[in-house]
Order: C-alpha cells, then structure tokens, then sequence
C-alpha cells in the first residue's frame, strides 16, 4: 500500500504556473540601434530563416523536463512510502527468576530422564526446566544457581534459547558444595529492584537443608514479600535424608508461605514434570503485544529522475556548445 508522508507537497505542483501569471516578466534592459528601415530588412530576411519549428520544439521539450523535474521532487518531499504487512512483537509482562540448587547432593543418580536413563539429580533438573522455559513466550526469564555462594547465571533476559543453553552449563558443585537458599533468595530481590514490572516470580529448586547462608531463608522470604515478589519452592531429594543433605521440609513451606506461594515436592521426574505444568497453570501469561506496519521509503526514486532529468539536460547543453566554445579560445563563439 503506497502512503505519503507528506501529502500536502503535492499540492504545491501548479505553483510554478501560478506564479508565471502572477509575477511580471522579467525583461533585461540592452542598448539597441534605431533602423528606420527595420520592417523591410526583417521581411527581406524570413526566407533566409526558414521556420522555427525547431526552437518550438526544443523549447516544448524543455518546458516537459522541467515539469517532470518539478513533479520528481515535490513526490520525494512528499516522502511516499510502501507500507508493509502488520509486524506483532510480543512484550514481556513478566520476570520470573529460576533458582536452581547445584549443592554436591545433586550428584544423587536417584531420578531418570523421558526415555528412562538413570541419571544424577540435577540433569533430570534440567531436562524438566528446558521443558518449562519453552513456554514462557512473554516473560523475561533469568536463572540464579546457588550452592556455597549465590550467583547469576543468566541476567533477565527475552532469549529463551540463551537461559536454556547457559542453564544447561551447569554442573553440580560449581558453585561450592553447600547450600545458600536464603542468599539466592537475597541475590534475586536484588535483581527484581532493577525490574520495573509488577508480577515479579521466584521459583527456588533445592534438594537440601539451608547450611551455607548468611541470611535464613524465612527471613529472606518475608522481604521479599514486602517487595511484591511470589515465590514458590520446588523440592525434590530424599525427606529421610540426615545431615546436610536433610530436607527442612517446614522450613521451605514457611518460605514458600511467607511468599505467597506454594511449596512442591517431587520424588522422582514425572512427579517434577507435574509441578511444574502445575506452575505453568499458576503463573498464567497475560501476553501483551503491540503491532506496527514497517514502511519501505520510495523518496530515492522520484529524487533520483528529478536529478537524472536536470544532469541530463545540462549535460546535452554542454555537449551541444562543446564545439563553439573549443573554436574560441575566450570561449566566445566567432561572429559569422
């Protein structure tokens, strides 16, 4: 669909016959020599003229040039353009934060993968949360992983491909072999400060009792209520475990109760996969998008002719005069 930027350049094309009427001709006052005879001279020299059905023409042709000339440029001032096909882009309404345990106990081959391999804790993770980010068209997804100490792996972002390759990096360990729920919790009300959407979401993903933390969990869970962000945890280990690798299960319902959330736990990875379609339900997406119309400038083209149409005739002007002015080294032509 063609549109102009401009319309109102285009009215501006009878301006130069307007104003040839309306201004007076110009006239270039020359000293002359009065002959009283000049009526006779002039009808004695008709026949040696012959017709001026050249100049008629040539002056035919300049007067279509220059109207040409003159509608290429007012059509480029117009600024036409092609408007293209609607274009939707899809805006995040949303950040939601993954917080993923890589404390040593996730080396537990206890769980199995979609096609029944045995495999550690965390690789099982991985799978069932590369599943999950695939649907968060909408949100800006960003991951914190925590183990002795807390850290961002994956800033908030809209590339979903890049959160799932860099959670997919992960190994357990790399963090430190202990377990900092309260830190990562802390690291991501941090993080939540620099966004200025109002759903705000932590999923916490552990398999172990808090014992590295410089902040208790529960504590780190009520500011961050106060500062409007849900937070769900996601338990998954064995409940009969002791020492380090015991699960507080009270402790990470009252995070998850403090938060406004809720707390899950998952024995196995059909069991993790249902919590977090249970998740995806939760957190349901009010996509926003907005939509625009990309236009291609055709201003090139009518500017150009004007251009081609001006260099042209000037150019076969001085073709034409070429010869005259190389006989006259003053660049006067000789008198005949």
């Amino acid at each position: 669909m063609l549109t102009f930027a401009h319309e109102w350049a285009l009215w501006l094309a009878p301006l130069p016959l307007v104003l040839s009427r309306l201004l007076p001709v110009y006239r270039e006052g020359r000293p002359a020599a009065r002959i009283p005879a000049f009526a006779r001279l002039d009808a004695l020299g008709a026949g040696a003229r012959g017709p001026a059905a050249g100049t008629r023409r040539r002056g035919a042709l300049l007067a279509g040039l220059q109207v040409v000339a003159w509608i290429g440029l007012l059509t480029a001032l117009a600024r036409p353009g092609w408007l293209g096909p609607p274009v939707v882009r899809t805006l995040a309404t949303r950040d939601l934060l993954l917080a993923v345990d890589l404390s040593g106990s996730m080396e537990t081959r206890d769980f199995t993968t979609a096609d029944g391999r045995s495999v550690d804790r965390l690789t099982a993770v991985k799978e069932v949360l590369g599943e999950f980010l695939t649907d968060r068209e909408g949100d800006r997804v960003g991951v914190i992983v925590f183990g002795s100490r807390a850290y961002v792996q994956v800033p908030l972002t809209r590339d979903l491909a890049i959160a799932r390759r860099m959670l997919d990096e992960t190994v357990p360990r790399m963090a430190g072999a202990r377990t900092a729920l309260g830190d990562a919790i802390g690291l991501a009300i941090t993080l939540f400060e620099r966004s200025d959407m109002e759903d705000r979401v932590l999923i916490a993903l552990t398999d172990g009792n808090d014992t590295g933390s410089r902040i208790p969990p529960v504590a780190a869970a009520r500011v961050a209520h106060d500062r409007g962000i849900t937070i769900h945890t996601v338990v998954v280990g064995d409940p009969t475990s002791a020492g380090e690798k015991a699960l507080d299960e009270e402790a990470l319902r009252e995070v998850a109760r403090q938060a406004g959330g809720r707390y899950f736990f998952a024995a196995d990875r059909d069991a993790l996969g249902q919590i977090y379609r249970e998740l995806d339900r939760l957190e349901t997406r009010a996509v926003e998008t907005i939509s625009y119309r990309p236009v291609r400038e055709l201003y090139p083209w009518p500017l150009g002719i004007s251009l081609l149409v001006f260099l042209g005739y000037h150019g076969v002007q001085a073709l034409r005069a070429w010869p005259r002015l190389r006989a006259s080294p003053t660049g006067a032509t000789r008198p005949t």
